[in-house]
């Protein structure tokens, strides 16, 4: 396949706008309303999550070029594309519930619905590409471990 930049900047660019938009609902709250909630020792120190998140959403961005790029020859890119746009919106809809709406109970519920998606969206990427499915393995990491972080908060408080 013939490289095409263009394109890569779009895919990466879509990443990168939801984890602006994320940032965006978390930025008041990681000031005011994070810190008073009792957390487990092995929280990371909150410098940390913006380039984990900046890394992943790159990557992410990378594994749906590598897709995109073959698009005219998977037979149910619809449906590929909408498992990849589903994954996208749980994962910003994480932030908004857990740091907007502070809701930490429906926040552990919907990140485990977001961990089986991203499941879902990888094995469908493999099988497209092994390298965008293999991508997304950094991602499912840091999710399972929010995951956990995610319960320990909420069993906490």
């Amino acid at each position: 396949m013939k490289f095409k930049p263009v394109a890569l900047i779009i895919n990466i660019a879509i990443t990168l706008g939801v984890g602006a938009l994320g940032g965006w609902a978390t930025a008041k709250s990681v000031q005011t309303w994070y810190p008073t909630l009792n957390k487990p020792s092995f929280n990371p120190p909150n410098w940390l999550f913006a380039p984990v998140w900046t890394s992943l959403y790159v990557l992410i961005g990378i594994a749906a070029y590598l897709v995109w790029i073959r698009r005219d020859k998977i037979v149910h890119f619809p449906r590929t594309v909408a498992i990849y746009f589903i994954q996208l919106i749980l994962n910003l809809a994480w932030s908004f519930i857990f740091f907007y709406l502070h809701e930490v109970g429906f926040a552990l519920a919907e990140i485990i619905l977001l961990l089986i998606v991203i499941v879902v969206n990888a094995s469908m990427f493999y099988k497209i590409n092994k390298w965008a499915g293999l991508i997304f393995i950094p991602y499912f990491l840091w999710v399972s471990f929010a995951s956990f972080l995610t319960y320990n908060i909420f069993i906490l408080n």
